[in-house]
């Protein structure tokens, strides 16, 4: 299987615990189009402890700011875009778009991330419970002795 540069970028964010949604063409990919790109757009809460994970979520991903403006979160205060460029051989060349809710949007961005972990749980729970219930069901049956 080809390794898919974007997962690495997401799943980096998400290992680093940094509030995010994922936005533009790869959300889109995400719910089922068939589109491709080389970037990933996000938006996320702009609050000191995720800007710290952020920056260390970057670092993991040897992500250099290569655009104007600077990554200052003044800059995403404003509403502008921060570009990045990964270069950590996983996510190599991918551009990552970093932008942040602004004051009026915050509340629905923190509404929109809490909605996406409770739609993970489904999942997690879909994908679990029967599997669970399979092993619980395998534990209690009774013992066939070999001869």
């Amino acid at each position: 299987m080809i390794p898919n540069p974007i997962r690495k970028v997401l799943l980096t964010l998400r290992s680093r615990d940094v509030r995010f949604l994922l936005m533009g063409g790869q959300a889109c990919v995400f719910y089922g189009a068939a589109e491709f790109s080389r970037d990933t757009d996000i938006v996320l809460l702009l609050d000191p402890d995720n800007l710290r994970r952020l920056g260390a979520a970057l670092k993991d991903l040897d992500a250099e700011c290569i655009a104007v403006p600077p990554f200052d979160p003044d800059y995403l205060r404003r509403g502008h875009a921060v570009h990045f460029r990964c270069r950590t051989p996983e996510a190599s060349g991918i551009r990552l778009d970093v932008m942040a809710a602004m004051r009026r949007d915050a509340d629905a961005i923190a509404g929109g991330l809490q909605e996406e972990e409770v739609q993970e749980r489904k999942r997690d729970n879909a994908f679990w419970l029967p599997l669970v219930r399979e092993l619980e069901a395998l534990r209690h049956a009774p013992r066939i002795e070999r001869r």
